[in-house]
């Protein structure tokens, strides 16, 4: 049996490494969030969480920010392994853990293959120089 917990590990916590992932300019949105991605650090997914007044009130954030952090808890096991994400709620869309934890299973797998894809086209694989 898998434990669905979110340790601290498995968070983006400092402005910088927010804006490695901005950086990195890969991202992926469906009508119900917006996901950046780039490749972690460490060994563990990790996500951010991005939610600004233009979603609500504070009332409303929070409850994003809540829907987002169960949704993926409940998905963590089944997102692909070191990439960092950030995600963003759309603006007029509803949080509901179900549809969040689709979205957010469908648009981490096809950033996934986007970086993959990014790294080959660049050469990374090759050998570095002297």
């Amino acid at each position: 049996m898998k434990r669905n917990r979110f340790p601290k590990s498995a968070r983006l916590l400092k402005t910088a490494e927010f804006d490695r992932v901005f950086q990195e300019r890969t991202s992926a949105s469906d009508g119900l969030i917006i996901v950046y991605a780039a490749h972690g650090t460490s060994e563990q997914l990790r996500i951010g969480l991005t939610v600004s007044r233009k979603c609500g009130n504070a009332v409303a954030r929070n409850r994003w920010k809540r829907s987002l952090r169960e949704a993926f808890r409940l998905t963590q096991h089944e997102l692909p392994r070191h990439l960092d994400l950030v995600v963003l709620p759309q603006r007029g869309a509803t949080p509901h853990v179900a549809r969040l934890q689709k979205s957010l299973l469908k648009l981490a797998f096809h950033l996934s293959k986007k970086l993959s894809s990014k790294l080959s086209a660049c050469g990374t694989d090759k050998e570095p120089r002297s």
